[in-house]
């Protein structure tokens, strides 16, 4: 049991507990067969689980006219499916729909999940220091997540080119398109690299900004505890800490959609490339 109110500041602000990175930082709940199994992997299967439940519940509700969550639902599909998807993938629309649905509905319920601060409510409630990282993060702040995305959009793509182009033609395209032999010494070493960073740029930048405003918000939540804890005219920092702390968390609100449509957005983007041979 940790006394109060040093509880209330270990628990609730990582920066009072001295390290702002617990809030993003992956963190171990057992280790099974060698296998590390971390709070970022059960939010992430809660995420997916999440979406197998509600989705089916939502899809089974026939109205000739959408109501509530559904209408919401459908309007987002519908986005998705004729904003983003035809102008790039046109015809071939409907046959990646299934996977562009799955990246942008994932993607959105971790970091949506992630903005709940399930670990520090369970920390208050047992005032246990350590099982606060047991539940709660956000999935999309770990890079081998993102990363495991990336490499399943970096699959769908070749692979989907390779289907619609054949083999052969997809890769002597992909390699040399309308260029000549000659260039063959510079253009596949650019062309390797170039497949190779599209997956990068997608992992790194759904980590990055889903990691970088949590850290703000654990730092800038951080000054509202501490001042508190100090009193007098520290509570006029954090009063203002406070403020900062709810625009941060609107800001992260949009985040949370941006960056999920932005990986939707670019993985469209990407297959397009690979299954219209005048790319």
């Amino acid at each position: 049991m940790i006394p109060a109110p040093a509880a209330l500041a270990s628990l609730v602000s990582p920066l009072a507990a001295g390290d702002p990175l617990s809030h993003v930082l992956k963190h171990e709940i057992f280790n099974f067969s060698g296998y590390s199994v971390t709070n970022h992997l059960v939010m992430l299967i809660v995420s997916a689980l999440l979406l197998m439940i509600v989705i089916p519940i939502v899809a089974r509700k026939q109205s000739l006219v959408p109501k509530g969550f559904r209408n919401a639902l459908e309007a987002i599909m519908q986005y998705i499916r004729e904003e983003v998807a035809r102008p790039a993938l046109g015809a071939a629309t409907d046959r990646f729909m299934p996977l562009l649905w799955t990246f942008f509905f994932l993607i959105l319920t971790a970091n949506l999940l992630g903005m709940i601060p399930f670990g520090a409510i369970a920390g208050v409630v047992t005032q246990d220091a350590h099982f606060m990282h047991w539940v709660g993060g956000t999935a999309t702040g770990n890079l081998a997540i993102t990363a495991g995305l990336a490499i399943v959009a970096f699959i769908s793509i070749h692979l989907s080119g390779m289907k619609t182009q054949g083999v052969g033609h997809y890769w002597n395209n992909f390699f040399f398109g309308h260029a000549p032999m000659a260039l063959a010494p510079l253009m596949v070493p650019l062309e390797i690299i170039g497949a190779l960073v599209k997956p990068f740029a997608l992992a790194v930048r759904l980590f990055a900004n889903m990691t970088a405003g949590h850290l703000v918000l654990a730092v800038v939540g951080g000054f509202a505890v501490l001042g508190i804890m100090a009193g007098g005219a520290m509570l006029g920092v954090s009063f203002a800490a406070i403020v900062g702390s709810v625009a941060i968390s609107m800001l992260e609100l949009f985040v949370a959609f941006l960056q999920a449509y932005i990986f939707t957005f670019l993985t469209t983007l990407f297959i397009a490339a690979a299954i219209h041979t005048e790319h």
